[in-house]
């Protein structure tokens, strides 16, 4: 009887045994099927808030209400139509149905009143642009009251700093409800971000399950995090490790050309730079095709004017002669007498501050090379580097000269760059320029719909930034990506807006 007792507690054992490591190995298995994937960039994050950085809109946690397409073409996102029923004072947006935050409350046309009300309360650029006098909402109708005119609108409402989120959720700082694919999970402030996909999305149930997003403003180091497969997906990798990493059969390397311009940046509060002769010089001083070779290593491409040319609005520029002999002459229109190895003018040296920053490699180079062609004519930089350098140049005035990198026309329109850099309250006006004549065609735009007479109205705009010499295009830098072989359906996108997105996958 005891052997009998004894063989079926053995018996019951093994059973109990056999049901565990079952369940071990299928708790196991689930997590082996868990989809992560680790996404380094250069991008610095120091806030969540949609309203001070694009971070929201690139790492999947919230939306527009209205997108750019890869063709640039604006498209409906978390508003499905709308339309102007006046001569664009007037616009109704129908939000689309059945969208929830990532707190289940749901999407309608107050609460993205209540978020676009944050928004132009908390930035003073959007509050300029959007020109928002008043706005309605019933249901899923939201009506927009503009101040003026404002033909571009729906393209304004793309802008990342427009993202619609639930702003009584507790803390928008670091952990924004939006209604994105992805929710956050976790934020330390410029050092990594971890999100979750929210299965609710109303666009489809991502496939990834979470995601990481580190920030590193060495390249070398964002690009031996891809070779060791610590990391995913690279944005721009060191741009002298592309040859190599397009030789490794498990890395896959996008090169796409960019919208962005690498310029620069005059402070007209800067008494030699109130001179458009002393712009001028800085203007021709170095050559792009210099730049591109040297500091870009090859990729990317001379500016033509602040445009990519084969965007319709481009202007047809003149070539110019580049080089210190040039750009001396310049200075001695302004009054400049080279003495002694230096500029002089009233008895003292042409010198100023050119202000960059570390986390794009190429404009601190770019800075070099402009220093040490200003002291072939005799003018002494000093070069200072800063983290924020939207917060230094908004804030600070004691800079000639900032290195800057700027996508100038993220939608596919001209209507950003000028508005941003050239009228008051321009999220990008650090120069402090007011030319009435400039300022009467950008006006002009605001108001025009039809597109060809757009891009008319850019190009007389165009001219006068060139003839005035307002800022100075340099070079277009290519976009590059690099990214293990098992990652699908990456995107290199012209706006570098959309980066975390739902159809994001690895095998």
């Amino acid at each position: 009887m005891r052997k009998r007792i004894s063989l079926l507690c053995l018996t019951l054992v093994a059973i109990g045994m056999l049901a565990a490591c079952s369940a071990n190995s299928a708790s196991t298995e689930e997590k082996s099927k868990k989809k992560s994937l680790t996404f380094v960039s250069n991008f610095p994050s120091d806030t969540l808030d949609p309203q001070l950085n694009y971070t929201t809109i690139r790492a999947g946690i919230a939306e527009t209400l209205v997108k750019v397409n890869e063709q640039l073409q604006i498209e409906p996102w978390l508003s499905k139509k709308w339309k102007t029923e006046d001569d664009g004072t007037t616009w109704v947006f129908e939000i689309r149905d059945g969208i929830t935050f990532q707190n289940g409350k749901d999407l309608n046309a107050e609460a993205v009143k209540h978020s676009l009300e944050r928004t132009i309360k908390e930035s003073e650029a959007m509050k300029s642009a959007l020109k928002i006098k008043e706005m309605k909402a019933s249901g899923q109708i939201l009506t927009i009251t503009t101040t003026e005119p404002l033909a571009t609108l729906p393209s304004e409402l793309v802008h990342p700093n427009t993202a619609i989120i639930d702003v009584d959720a507790p803390d928008t700082k670091s952990k924004p409800v939006g209604t994105g694919p992805f929710k956050v999970a976790s934020f330390k402030p410029d050092n990594e971000m971890k999100v979750k996909k929210y299965k609710e999305y109303w666009g489809g149930e991502p496939k990834l399950d979470e995601v990481v997003l580190t920030f590193n403003d060495d390249e070398n180091a964002r690009t031996s995090a891809l070779q060791s497969a610590e990391a995913d997906i690279v944005y721009r990798p060191a741009i002298e490790s592309l040859n190599t990493l397009k030789k490794d059969s498990s890395i896959v390397v996008d090169v796409q050309p960019s919208l962005r311009n690498q310029m620069l940046f005059y402070n007209s509060r800067q008494e030699a730079f109130k001179d458009k002769n002393v712009r001028k010089a800085f203007d021709v001083l170095l050559n792009p095709k210099d730049v591109v070779d040297t500091a870009l290593a090859g990729q990317g491409s001379p500016a033509n004017g602040p445009f990519l040319k084969s965007l319709d609005f481009s202007n047809d520029q003149k070539t110019k002669i580049y080089g210190p002999s040039e750009a001396q002459t310049y200075l001695e229109k302004a009054g400049y007498i080279l003495k002694d190895g230096k500029a002089i003018k009233n008895g003292k040296q042409l010198s100023f501050k050119l202000v960059t920053y570390p986390y794009r490699p190429e404009l601190p180079l770019m800075s070099q090379m402009l220093q040490s062609e200003a002291k072939k004519i005799g003018v002494k930089i000093d070069i200072q580097q800063v983290e924020n350098m939207d917060e230094y140049m908004t804030t600070k005035n004691d800079w000639g000269i900032v290195t800057y990198s700027l996508v100038t026309a993220p939608r596919g329109d001209a209507g950003y760059f000028f508005n941003a850099l050239y009228m008051e309250g321009g999220a990008f006006n650090v120069g402090h320029f007011h030319e009435p004549a400039l300022t009467s065609i950008i006006n002009k735009l605001n108001k025009t719909v039809d597109q060809k007479q757009r891009n008319e109205l850019a190009r007389q705009a165009g001219e006068i930034v060139e003839k005035e010499t307002l800022h100075s295009s340099i070079v277009h830098p290519n976009n590059f990506v690099a990214y293990r072989d098992n990652v699908k359906n990456w995107v290199t996108t012209k706006s570098e807006y959309y980066v975390i997105t739902k159809d994001l996958d690895v095998k």
